[in-house]
């Protein structure tokens, strides 16, 4: 057989070919290789059809209906819903990022800025720049600006550096962890807005069509709650809408790399490693892959952001196998559990900034 006279050496087969091709270069292109051969990079575009489709209905739906409903202390049930909807559709915008769902760049492009700027108000272009730098560098200090000084600290350096009422912050930053993620929405459309402001990065014509979609959001978003609503009723919904889009946001992005290790600044470590050492995933089933956007299989996610959001799942089995094959630890839990130690570290890290009496 051909490959019996590959395997044996015999110079009568031509020349040294080296090592299998499975077994060829790093470990990251080995399982590379396996995770080509078994399709999972392929796109899904029925899925990513259906998905859009779907949803853009829904969302369509909450909106009618709040115009049905019209003057009505009613409409705080769709502004929760439509913080629901919001943070779906931010996540098929972050699918079109990482060019999950066209093989096309102007294709997702243009559905991550229609998803992003126009229908939920979020800079595209600005959260792309800044959600890159992340998976180039996640949890390395410097680097990873997921981690960077905020309000917020999530190393002990932040922590120390912090000012008198920065300080009561981080003491306390456990307990209000869940809290002031209901500011994250807002934060979000405010730090996108200032980028686009600065001019920086993007060429000119892709920040005017920034801007002017963002501007549409703003305008019909600001124009639909003080037509329909009254001053009162408007300010709430807003409140509540914002609210929970950033309590839900903050919810699905905090578990898959709060408290897992932090890389100093200088480290050298492979692409392998660094990327599953820091992530970790949640446990569940199809509704936690739902509510979480995929975002739940952030280890493969992280080694492949271009695999299509269907794919992450099946590629689990795969990854997890190979990482027990070379030693890397390979971190999974409950949802619960997972908040469980984000706010462990974020304890920890406020340590040196409490009292000796609480020790």
């Amino acid at each position: 057989m051909i490959t019996d006279a590959i395997g044996s050496g015999n110079p009568a087969s031509g020349a040294h070919r080296g090592p299998p091709a499975a077994t060829r270069g790093s470990p990251y292109a080995q399982l590379s290789r396996e995770v080509k051969r078994t399709g999972l990079l392929n796109r899904r575009p029925g899925y990513y059809s259906a998905k859009v489709g779907g949803n853009l209905l829904l969302l369509a739906a909450g909106w009618v209906t709040f115009a049905l409903i019209g003057r009505s202390w009613w409409q705080l049930l769709i502004a929760a819903f439509l913080a629901v909807m919001f943070t779906q559709t931010a996540f098929i915008g972050h699918d079109a990022g990482h060019h999950q769902i066209s093989g096309s760049k102007r294709v997702n492009n243009l559905l991550g800025r229609l998803h992003g700027n126009l229908l939920i108000g979020l800079s595209y272009g600005w959260w792309i720049s800044k959600h890159n730098r992340h998976h180039a560098h996640p949890n390395q200090v410097d680097r990873d600006p997921d981690i960077a000084g905020g309000a917020i600290a999530f190393t002990e350096d932040h922590a120390r550096a912090r000012g008198r009422p920065g300080a009561w912050l981080v003491r306390h930053q456990a307990w209000l962890f869940f809290p002031m993620l209901l500011l994250e929405g807002l934060n979000l459309h405010v730090a996108g807005v200032r980028a686009l402001l600065a001019r920086t990065g993007a060429s000119r014509t892709v920040r005017l069509a920034e801007t002017g979609l963002l501007t549409a959001h703003i305008g019909g978003y600001l124009t639909a709650l003080f037509w329909v609503l009254s001053p009162a009723q408007a300010v709430c919904f807003f409140l509540i809408q914002q609210g929970l889009f950033g309590l839900y946001m903050g919810c699905s992005f905090a578990p898959n790399h709060k408290g897992m290790p932090i890389l100093a600044k200088d480290d050298k470590i492979d692409y392998l490693s660094r990327q599953v050492l820091t992530a970790r995933n949640i446990r569940g089933a199809r509704l936690t892959d739902f509510a979480l956007g995929g975002l739940n299989y952030q280890i493969e996610h992280h080694l492949f952001p271009s695999m299509p959001r269907p794919n992450l799942r099946r590629a689990q089995t795969l990854v997890r196998a190979f990482c027990a094959q070379h030693g890397v630890p390979y971190h999974e839990t409950g949802l619960l559990h997972s908040y469980a130690q984000v706010l462990r570290h974020l304890h920890e890290v406020g340590g040196p900034l409490r009292p000796e009496l609480e020790y």
